[in-house]
């Protein structure tokens, strides 16, 4: 199918016409900005589900070493309790699914689909193709609250596409028909040539080097439209590139605030309000001083899978 061309920007005389749906890997390929992506609407809805069944039961990621078993499944729900409280506080409609037995994972929902609103207010959701083989089962469970909410449900062609988490990977741009695309670890670059072609947008894909900063999602978190806080020592320079060339203000949290607290797994829905790991000192001031309102919340039992707020929740339409 061929990609279509839409939406322009007047400078000087002439209209240049931009491809939307395109996948950029390199700064060089960047021949728009920001104020060239049409907006989109801010989520108002979260997903989460219930952590009643979390635990570390494998290892399929460097944080979970050592972990097995160590998991206080009290302690686990209440901190859940409070991530959803503040999602609450700030404004966002709640949406509860039941985790399943069998499924310790389940409750990082970011990780199996990516939705989208389009422009007429129709929503849309890729379906994951889940890296591990421990996860897969999860995807059917999402796939069906995503059905009985009136959402077109996408799927990618396993024969060519071998891996992709959803928003684990792929991140909006606040308020913007643009994402961000993870890969290397969980998600196939090439997932990114159905997505872009699909939703006609552009995705700037970030190659990762870190298995720590497994996802995208653990070394990069869009704060608002001109702002955004990063690991660096996660990816290549060319990606450093691109997001340099893309936020006014990049926020750099150290090896430490970033690996041991998952500073970069932080969420900020509405673009003022962030939900983040307690503890983070540099991170947060640097995030106060930039104008942001900061909710520090303990996810210390979720770390121990390789997961903090953003992980923990979907955002929706």
């Amino acid at each position: 199918m061929p990609k279509k061309q839409k939406r322009s920007k007047l400078t000087s005389p002439e209209i240049i016409d931009l491809p939307m749906g395109q996948v950029i890997t390199s700064a060089d390929q960047l021949n728009f900005s920001i104020e060239d992506i049409s907006d989109m609407p801010l989520p108002t809805d979260v997903l989460m589900v219930r952590p009643l069944h979390f635990s570390v039961d494998y290892v399929i990621n460097p944080h979970m070493a050592d972990q097995v078993g160590k998991v206080d499944k009290i302690e686990a729900h209440n901190e859940w309790g409070l991530v959803r409280s503040l999602f609450e506080q700030i404004g966002m409609n709640m949406h509860i699914i039941e985790d399943q037995e069998g499924l310790p994972d389940m409750v990082f929902c970011a990780n199996q689909s990516l939705p989208y609103i389009d422009e007429s207010g129709k929503r849309h959701v890729f379906m994951s193709i889940m890296h591990a083989d421990e996860r897969k089962n999860e995807v059917p469970y999402i796939e069906q609250w995503y059905r009985q909410h009136g959402y077109e449900i996408y799927f990618f062609d396993e024969n060519e596409i071998s891996d992709f988490e959803g928003c684990g990977d792929a991140i909006w741009h606040t308020g913007k028909r643009m994402l961000w695309g993870g890969y290397g670890y969980r998600s196939s670059l090439d997932a990114y040539d159905t997505i872009s072609e699909q939703f006609d947008i552009p995705v700037l894909a970030l190659e990762l080097t870190d298995e720590s900063f497994y996802h995208l999602d653990t070394c990069l978190c869009v704060l608002d439209n001109n702002t955004a806080l990063i690991y660096p020592e996660a990816f290549t320079d060319e990606g450093l590139k691109m997001i340099d060339m893309m936020f006014d203000t990049v926020i750099r949290a150290s090896k430490y605030e970033a690996e041991e607290l998952f500073a970069c797994n932080a969420s900020c829905p509405d673009g003022r309000n962030v939900i983040i790991q307690q503890g983070c000192t540099d991170v947060n001031k640097n995030l106060r001083d930039n104008g942001f309102s900061v909710h520090e919340v303990s996810t210390y039992e979720f770390l121990k899978s390789g997961g903090s707020v953003f992980c923990m929740k979907m955002l929706l339409w």
